[in-house]
């Protein structure tokens, strides 16, 4: 019923008569994106330019929306209540290829009188706002030497932010000022559909553009089956149209792609699996290094393109696929985490590749890895597309999260998280299971400006909680409890407890001066009959425990009246 509109969009987004200014081997700064697109705004009153909020550099993060409402606010009740699509460029800025493909995809839209309209007088047209450069401070730090492996443009911004940040890596502890501005982006449109555009290191092969996909065992059934059996063969259709080849990322399960590749497992930590959490279908596009910029950008635009015309074609399945996993989300009584490759279940898929060779380096000397365009192939190699949920959790009632942990509630509130606050009418004591970390490990370097914890152990104990004003209660019965349990349970792979927020309960602040506390040792111990036996045990098997006076004072304080329940306690808890 739309092909009469779609096809001319698909013709137009893979034609080479788009504007040669941007299609060159440059890319425009900051200053001049900014600009070109107030002026935009000024000129074309279906195209909007919105100061979004501030960047750790202090210059804004704008939003261009296009065919929204004349105000922002019409124009945000807009995009939640149809289909919208949300692109994010530059997240890293020397990775420009997505600023270009934008802008030539605006002056096209123009140059074709705007279209937003079928032929019937419907408006099929989605809500498209993009982000023009995410990255701020990366894209005022330019230079034309930071990506040593890339083919173009002349010169560009740097991968860090502007407190050295993979900002791509920051959607959970949000440690930039960007992130809470995306976040505010973010929910204010409700997107339905996300891409993030970047340009990809690794092997040498053919293909200008590949695309991850959200891991399908993450998924909401209804999106698992609207990314995998709707839009990606749909998106392939529209991409062979202008002799485009779509394919997945190629993430490489040994040294060359013929070992095989992997599926990429997209955290909540990166831009992707946070909308992911939000039910939005999500892409991240890689176009390859080694390709000339134009054809990079001629590439990101095709399957900008492709991506619009699926979603005039798909809106009602797209909304009612969203809607049936807020559905799932809110109703779930296990949330799966800790996602590991599948390596027992292998799938097959044909590849276009290089030959691997092994030349001597005249330098060093040495063999080294190379790909010899000279020698293509196209042959079936392994694709390891599957992942097994390794631990799980039943969901529970409520979560509370103690008040003096205002970080985490300004996170939970900044990504629309719903929760009550306890006030003094409505503190009260509540039976409830918290967390007690056993044990974890912190890598001798940072990440990201975290020392990550890992190998993490944690039990859980029933005690009584006095609540006191200011303590929130939130419910896991709302279309946010992805992202809830995503942050708030402590073993999933990017909760609030490995990023560090936790790390003061982890200390312990009193101890004892053992020549008194040893004069209380046997009061307490026969005030505790099962502890005294645990001890005697103890030191009766463990010949270094026997000989160590604070080793046995320890023990004994531990597990005594005077220890601080506090001590590896988490401020959050699970109410059943």
């Amino acid at each position: 019923m739309k092909k009469v509109f779609i096809l001319p969009l698909l013709l137009l987004a893979f034609s080479q008569g788009y504007s040669q200014q941007w299609s060159a081997n440059t890319t425009p700064t900051y200053e001049d994106l900014i600009a070109h697109l107030q002026k935009l705004d000024k000129q074309h009153r279906e195209i909007r330019l919105y100061n979004m909020g501030a960047s750790d550099y202090g210059l804004p993060i704008y939003l261009c929306v296009i065919n929204g409402e004349k105000d922002s606010l019409k124009t945000f009740v807009k995009a939640r209540n149809n289909t919208t699509i949300l692109i994010n460029n530059a997240i890293h800025a020397g990775e420009p290829d997505g600023v270009n493909a934008s802008l030539i995809w605006l002056e096209e839209w123009i140059r074709a009188g705007k279209p937003t309209k079928s032929r019937a007088g419907k408006d099929d047209f989605p809500v498209i706002a993009f982000i023009p450069a995410y990255n701020v401070g990366g894209m005022m730090n330019r230079s034309s030497k930071s990506r040593a492996n890339q083919n173009g443009p002349e010169a560009y911004g740097f991968r860090g932010s502007a407190k050295n940040l993979d900002l791509n890596r920051d959607f959970i502890k949000m440690d930039a000022v960007n992130s809470f501005t995306f976040a505010r982006i973010f929910h204010a449109l409700d997107p339905d559909i996300f891409i993030d555009n970047h340009v990809s290191n690794g092997a040498d092969y053919p293909y200008t553009l590949t695309y991850i996909s959200s891991m399908k065992e993450r998924l909401a059934p209804s999106m698992q089956a609207l990314t995998y059996e709707s839009c990606i063969p749909i998106l392939k259709d529209y991409c062979q149209i202008g002799n485009f080849e779509l394919f997945p990322y190629v993430e490489l399960k040994g040294e060359t792609p013929e070992s095989g590749i992997v599926a990429f497992n997209d955290l909540p930590r990166y831009a992707m699996g946070y909308a992911s959490l939000f039910h939005s279908l999500s892409f991240t596009v890689e176009t390859h290094m080694l390709k000339a910029f134009p054809q990079r950008v001629q590439a990101t635009l095709s399957f900008m393109n492709s991506m619009i015309a699926y979603a005039i074609a798909h809106s009602q399945e797209i909304e009612s696929a969203r809607s049936a996993a807020k559905k799932w989300a809110k109703n779930q009584l296990v949330f799966a985490y800790n996602y590991q490759l599948d390596e027992k279940q292998v799938d097959q898929i044909r590849f276009k590749g290089y030959e691997a060779i092994y030349p001597e380096h005249p330098v060093t000397g040495l063999k080294q890895l190379g790909y010899d365009q000279t020698q293509p192939y196209e042959k079936y190699i392994p694709y390891y597309n599957h992942y097994l949920a390794k631990d799980s959790t039943s969901v529970p009632k409520y979560y509370i999260v103690s008040g003096q942990e205002t970080a985490i509630i300004e996170r939970l509130k900044i990504n629309q998280v719903e929760f009550t606050r306890v006030n003094a009418s409505t503190a009260t004591q509540m039976k409830v299971s918290c967390f007690i970390v056993k044990d974890y490990k912190a890598p001798s370097k940072p990440y990201e400006g975290h020392f990550k914890l890992q190998n993490l152990q944690v039990g859980k104990q029933l005690i009584t909680l006095e609540l006191k004003p200011g303590d929130i209660l939130i419910s896991c019965s709302q279309d946010k409890a992805n992202f809830i349990h995503a942050v708030l349970q402590p073993l999933t792979e990017d909760s609030y407890l490995t990023w560090n927020f936790f790390d003061s309960y982890l200390q312990q602040k009193e101890y004892f001066s053992p020549y008194v506390f040893k004069e209380q040792i046997a009061e307490i111990l026969e005030a505790q009959p099962k502890l005294k036996e645990a001890y005697d045990t103890r030191k009766r098997l463990d010949l270094k425990f026997a000989n160590d006076e604070w080793e046995q004072l320890y023990f004994i304080y531990q597990n005594s009246p005077y220890f601080e329940p506090s001590f590896m306690r988490l401020p959050v808890y699970e109410v059943y």
